[in-house]
């Protein structure tokens, strides 16, 4: 995933400013793809990571409120780096709740946005990648017996082999060897390895 080429989605109803982006952008070594209307991006993006999304936050029928509430609706997690010519502290600060990385007034350096583009790729890098990981853990997760599992969640309470045997109503022994798969399957080194991985999953001390 870190060695593909990052994708900028540029959306500005001003198509000599998207040409411009688009110049800059690729001069940057990014991939770009403009549009010139929120829905013309709804109905013709193809997500790709890293990515981010650059956003002009005025424009005609949907504006760039619109398309970031359209993607949260829709649980689209991509970052947004907002451009305008005339936006209020009002429309700033409901971008940045509602997620956005950054918010910059036209005119603005090339050297801003392109800081603030890398910034949000970054974000996006980070958060395919700990997706990914937790893909794999889930996976992973349903690798474990139905007893394996049980071990897992009681391990990770901090229960010693003998109080979980107790649990289970078997012996010590087989508890070890449980346990030892457990750490074997999750790909865990250690027990705050598997307290982490448990973490993530939202496993708790109940029955799955």
């Amino acid at each position: 995933m870190t060695g593909e080429k990052p994708v900028v989605y540029v959306v500005d109803d001003d198509p000599s400013v998207g040409k411009a982006l688009e110049r800059l952008l690729r001069s940057a070594g990014h991939d770009v793809r403009t549009f010139t209307s929120a829905l013309e991006f709804i109905e013709g993006r193809e997500l790709a990571a890293p990515a981010c999304l650059v956003l002009d936050l005025n424009m005609p029928g949907l504006n760039g409120l619109d398309l970031q509430e359209y993607l949260v609706d829709q649980e689209i997690s991509l970052p947004i780096v907002f451009i305008t010519g005339c936006g209020t502290v009002p429309d700033s600060v409901k971008a940045m709740k509602a997620g956005a990385v950054d918010f910059l007034q036209k005119p603005f350096s090339d050297g801003d946005l392109l800081s603030a583009i890398s910034g949000a790729i970054e974000t996006d890098r980070g958060a395919k990648q700990d997706q990914q990981h937790l893909k794999q853990l889930r996976e992973r997760a349903e690798a474990l017996t139905p007893r394996e599992y049980e071990v897992f969640r009681l391990v990770v309470t901090g229960m010693l082999n003998k109080q979980i045997a107790f649990q289970l109503g078997t012996v010590e022994k087989t508890v070890k060897v449980h346990r030892a798969r457990v750490m074997a399957k999750m790909g865990a080194q250690s027990i705050a390895d598997l307290v982490r991985f448990a973490d993530k999953l939202g496993i708790r001390s109940s029955p799955r």
